[in-house]
């Protein structure tokens, strides 16, 4: 199911899927740089509409990069810079990292409650996650770090989040339960809506161009990525000359 205002060029209007404009959005991925790979543009919008977005990056991604001789606690830190730096470039200024290791992660209770805990704090009606899901088209899309992140998320969504009675913890730290109406899945195998992001193409190749330490041996990153958006707005039925960047949209249990 598509929405038919993505359709016509028109983003996400509201409709029948509920897409409407956002107050207050979490998004929650495994790496820096993988928001930008995947909404960054989308995250634009919903700010330039009036949206208070706050990022949660669960690893610093300090597995990323090819100099063997950068010791990964400088990694580490190089990546977090980049991510703020590219957060800025979008309108982003609340990024919070939870300091898992970088290509360690697993759905665990741990992680879950950490994520139900950022969740509960920010109260967002909207999430916007990884998938939890096998691409077999885009297998890097399907990291097992992404995999877990999306696992975790929707996990803290139904039902821990909004369960008095899951970690207790969260409660003693005067956090009470939130409900999360939506759920935007980034690379799922099945997505359902098409944002048209042809104004914002440009802020999501200078937020992605923050991220040196990863695309710097790109030759043409902004190619690569139109290429990429071009086929999104094509599969979503947009006009010729439009970019797109696509979710699977879920509501969550009410």
């Amino acid at each position: 199911m598509s929405d038919a205002g993505a359709r016509q060029g028109g983003g996400d209007a509201a409709g029948a899927d509920g897409t409407a404009q956002p107050a207050k959005v979490l998004v929650v991925v495994a790496h820096p740089d993988d928001i930008d790979f995947g909404g960054a543009a989308t995250i634009a919008r919903w700010i330039s509409d009036g949206a208070d977005v706050t990022y949660c990056i669960v690893t610093d991604g300090d597995s990323g990069g090819s100099d063997r001789s950068q010791s990964r606690a400088d990694m580490a830190s190089v990546r977090r810079r980049e991510q703020v730096a590219a957060a800025a470039v979008v309108g982003v200024d609340d990024v919070r990292f939870l300091g898992y290791p970088d290509g360690k992660l697993y759905s665990s209770l741990g992680l879950r409650r950490d994520i139900s805990r950022v969740i509960r704090q920010v109260r967002p009606d909207r999430v916007v996650t990884q998938s939890p899901e096998h691409n077999w088209e885009r297998l890097p899309a399907s990291h097992p770090d992404h995999r877990a992140v999306g696992d975790a998320t929707l996990d803290a969504i139904y039902p821990d989040a909004r369960n008095p009675f899951a970690h207790p913890e969260l409660l003693e730290e005067g956090l009470e339960p939130h409900i999360v109406e939506q759920v935007w899945v980034m690379a799922s195998v099945h997505p359902t809506h098409w944002v048209d992001v042809t104004a914002t193409f440009d802020l999501k190749i200078r937020a992605l161009s923050c991220h040196v330490s990863q695309v710097a041996h790109m030759e043409d990153l902004a190619g690569f990525v139109h290429s990429r958006l071009t086929a999104s707005a094509r599969a979503g039925g947009l006009p010729d000359g439009h970019l797109a960047e696509e979710f699977l949209v879920v509501r969550a249990p009410g």
